[in-house]
């Protein structure tokens, strides 16, 4: 019986996106991709694993900082020490990354050719692994046509770093249908590319990706590691997800319309946290809340967001121990009063309302609003937009979503002035 690790999408020293603001955050935060990389190194030496693939994207594009690569070097040494050995198909970030151009490996790694399929025998285990890196970013050819066949006697495994016929959020990179894969006759098919763990065919073959080795940024929510395979005779007996991540990443949408003030919101998020946290079994946690529901409480709310969402920051700290961190707030909430009565009609925010309500129904005439933002932003300085990525006029979702924050505002606006009407 013998074992391997199959890990892909490191990114080693890639930022962790959204935490930037978060300047005396302690070193996990700033060294998260290091971290889970060193601890994928003590499972192979836990469990004495015969060797480890790595499907592509060791590295996180054109990085320049040499450390990187003397860090992955030290670690590689580990693993020669313990006889363990590394085989790195290339992916699309590795193939502009200029540390793997310049940067001399321990002798355990193999890097698999980039011109074409290359094939290594490991005689002892019965093993044969077939593999190909990418020359270029972009990868457009079906590399898996040019797979050899599988030999015969021998557990056969396909390393690639490949979009297969499209995964949603990734570069349709080395496409290739689940067919290509299955006709090849491998036994074990090691893929990388796609950031969410995903068993794509189970036994006869095992075709897995097993997902990045720790989450970037809010939109890798969730566990994240590697897959440890058991194989035996010729063939595999088991394959285990294994969590490596350091930190994790959640999104939770917060329904507040039963909470009557701010603080009632903040209760309903200390328990949603704490969910979290017991879920993220003990990791630091970073949280992104979209806050939704008509709640009497949105006046106050959007009135002083920044208010509320240093509260939030408060919040997770207290509840965390200090491992609580807040990516975002995104206010989605709506007055309880935006359901109007027959005498607001044909107030202002009567008016509003029925001209938001309108304009979610009129494709031709959303996209017309779209555009003329988005002409009078490119009239801008830019400088104006780089700490307001949301403002995206590009993606539609987005721009719907600006459109629901301002009818929010607006609408909390006019309840204020037609009360003080009423009044005089």
């Amino acid at each position: 019986m013998g074992k391997f690790i199959h890990a892909a999408d490191i990114h080693l020293d890639s930022p962790l996106r959204g935490l930037e603001r978060y300047e005396g955050a302690p070193g996990y935060v700033h060294n998260a991709t290091r971290q889970a990389f060193d601890s994928l190194v003590e499972l192979a030496l836990e469990e004495q694993v015969d060797f480890v693939l790595i499907a592509g994207d060791l590295y996180d594009g054109d990085w320049r900082d040499y450390s990187t690569g003397l860090y992955f070097a030290a670690r590689m040494r580990r693993l020669r020490d313990a006889g363990i050995p590394v085989f790195i198909a290339r992916g699309n970030h590795d193939a502009v990354s200029q540390i793997t151009r310049s940067l001399s490996l321990p002798d355990n790694v193999c890097d698999l050719w980039q011109k074409g399929p290359q094939t290594v025998v490991l005689e002892k285990l019965g093993v044969a692994i077939h593999g190909q890196g990418y020359a270029r970013p972009a990868v457009t050819d079906n590399l898996v046509r040019d797979y050899p066949s599988p030999i015969p006697g021998l557990l056969n495994i396909g390393l690639l770093h490949t979009a297969l016929d499209g995964r949603e959020g990734h570069e349709p990179y080395a496409p290739c249908t689940l067919s290509d894969l299955l006709n090849k006759g491998y036994d074990y098919w090691a893929l990388g590319h796609v950031h969410r763990r995903e068993v794509v065919h189970q036994d006869s073959p095992w075709i897995v990706y097993p997902g990045n080795l720790q989450g970037r940024h809010v939109n890798e929510t969730g566990p994240k590691g590697c897959t440890l395979v058991t194989y035996q005779d010729g063939r595999i007996t088991d394959t285990v997800e294994c969590h490596l991540d350091v930190l994790r990443w959640t999104r939770s949408v917060v329904d507040c319309s039963a909470a009557h003030t701010p603080w009632d919101i903040l209760s309903i998020l200390r328990e949603a946290a704490t969910q979290e946290m017991e879920q993220a079994g003990g990791r630091p946690v970073v949280f992104r809340f979209e806050l939704t529901g008509a709640s009497p409480a949105h006046g106050a709310l959007v009135k002083q967001e920044e208010y509320w969402i240093n509260q939030i920051r408060v919040l997770l700290s207290e509840e965390s121990g200090g491992q609580g961190w807040l990516e975002k707030v995104k206010f989605r909430t709506t007055s309880s009063r935006d359901s109007l009565p027959a005498d607001s009609q044909y107030l202002p925010r009567g008016f509003l309302l029925r001209y938001f309500g309108e304009l979610e129904e009129d494709e031709v005439l959303l996209e017309a609003i779209r555009a003329e933002f988005a002409e009078l932003k490119a009239k801008l300085p830019h400088d104006l937009f780089v700490h307001h990525p949301d403002l995206d006029l590009d993606n539609p979702e987005s721009f719907r979503e600006m459109l629901a924050h301002v009818r929010g505002l607006a609408a909390s606006q006019l309840i204020r002035e037609e009360g003080s009407s009423h009044e005089d």
